[in-house]
């Protein structure tokens, strides 16, 4: 099953994300991974990985920090994964110099075909950064219009779309 999960900031996405993908784990007894694509910069960043590693604690999660190049991560076995966030990973592939540039979308989808071909379940969240009405430079309209291509593509392919909205799952595709 292909889960993709969506949110504001602080909707609590991450939260339904990470016990959903606990339950798929305990109930099918598949290891449980974590993949991080958060690179954390300065204090704010530290301060919001060591967060999610708290919240993830105890959960049983194996952690996998991979920042840029999905379709090279191989996972140890199948399992339940839960990548997060889709965000980040467009972030790093257009402005990493590891990273794809322009080809950020395309890089992006390889990847997680690659690790939904390796993986029993897969959860994938993202941020709804779209409605804020701001007009942005050139950088983060490209930023927003990869993100937007990527979060199409996958809600294609998603056997279930969710919007998580004031820690509220709302279904929008089954």
């Amino acid at each position: 099953m292909f889960v993709l999960i969506t949110g504001g900031s602080g909707s609590g996405k991450s939260e339904y994300a990470e016990n959903r993908a606990v339950m798929l784990s305990k109930k099918e007894g598949l290891l449980l991974y974590y993949i991080a694509t958060m690179k954390p910069f300065g204090e704010e960043g530290k301060r919001r990985v060591e967060r999610h590693r708290r919240l993830r604690s105890g959960k049983g999660f194996f952690t996998i920090e991979h920042y840029v190049n999905l379709k090279q991560l191989i996972l140890p076995g199948e399992g339940v994964v839960l990548l997060e966030c889709l965000s980040n990973l467009t972030a790093n592939e257009m402005f990493e110099p590891e990273g794809a540039g322009e080809h950020t979308p395309e890089e992006i989808m390889d990847g997680i075909r690659q690790i939904r071909s390796s993986s029993r379940h897969l959860i994938v969240v993202t941020n709804d950064i779209f409605s804020d009405g701001i007009t942005y430079d050139k950088t983060t309209e490209q930023y927003q219009r990869y993100l937007g291509r990527v979060n199409r593509e996958l809600a294609r392919e998603a056997d279930e779309v969710m919007e998580v909205v004031c820690g509220i799952p709302l279904q929008l595709k089954k």
